[in-house]
């Protein structure tokens, strides 16, 4: 179970921001707006731990979020399509977790989005546990209002890709993109919503709650955070049985996911931000 939560971590951090926000004053409904600007360049670096039982603590998994912008040319290479905003998400086990235990992962997943508008133009996807092996595309056909998503077993070329096709709504994001189109909104405890994300070609409607404000420590020092809760397990989520997820984030203008607890049957995998850095453009232009 928890070799397919550590990754799924990536999309519970998009679910969680879509729009609700947090004052001081836990019983007012209070809106604030937030002046994210997506990055010019940024890394985030998170480390999990599991605890079960008498078990505390133990060291398994590590995450990488890296984004970027760039400006795109057409495939002749004559004409600049646009500015770009590539994003890449990596996960992989690691410590007690393969030593003792011999579970190994990776995960990587590639986003292309236009900033402006924050469409998802293309996304790939490498999973590889054990000497298992898969890689998909996904494409999203504004015109047509579908979304294909393909994957090719690259251990064995000769067999037939799965192809998933499902209708495509604008709003519908990826594991990846997800994660910045939602730190960009205002958010304000008590709210609830819903957001549309795309999992292997197919679209889950998770509904999400934003529970809280207080101070938490971090590795950015004792700071403000919002506790947001994304329903992400259950029939028709994308996680199976029963389970909880809790996901902080600072409460100001960077919205930066610092912490995230996900707790079901296995047990209680913890997640922190490890390192942080980023670059932004002028806000002037």
């Amino acid at each position: 179970m928890f070799r397919k939560i550590l990754p799924t971590f990536l999309l519970s951090l998009v679910c969680l921001l879509l729009a609700v926000g947090a004052s001081a004053d836990q019983n007012r409904l209070a809106v604030t707006t937030t002046n994210f600007s997506l990055p010019q360049s940024e890394e985030l670096v998170y480390q999990a731990e599991l605890s079960r039982a008498l078990i505390r603590g133990l060291d398994v998994a590590e995450f990488h979020l890296t984004a970027n912008r760039s400006e795109e040319s057409d495939r002749a290479g004559q004409r600049n399509v646009g500015a770009r905003l590539n994003l890449h998400v990596e996960a992989e086990s690691k410590g007690l977790l393969r030593k003792l235990f011999g579970v190994r992962f990776h995960q990587q997943i590639e986003s292309t989005v236009e900033p402006g508008s924050f469409l998802v133009l293309k996304t790939k996807k490498l999973d590889e546990q054990g000497d298992r092996r898969r890689e998909s595309e996904t494409l999203y056909d504004r015109n047509a209002h579908k979304l294909v998503w393909t994957e090719r077993d690259p251990n064995d070329p000769s067999r037939p890709p799965r192809v998933v096709t499902s209708d495509l709504n604008e709003e519908t994001q990826d594991l990846a993109s997800l994660i910045y189109y939602l730190r960009a909104q205002p958010l304000a405890v008590g709210q609830s919503f819903e957001v549309l994300v795309n999992d292997s070609g197919r679209i889950y409607h998770v509904p999400v709650k934003v529970m809280e404000r207080k101070k938490i420590k971090s590795v950015l020092g004792e700071i403000a955070a919002l506790r947001v809760e994304p329903e992400m397990f259950g029939d028709n989520r994308p996680l199976r049985g029963n389970g909880q997820i809790s996901i902080w984030l600072t409460d100001d203008e960077n919205r930066i996911p610092v912490q995230a607890n996900i707790k079901n049957s296995m047990g209680t995998l913890n997640i922190k931000l490890k390192r942080f850095s980023s670059s932004r453009p002028n806000r002037s232009h």
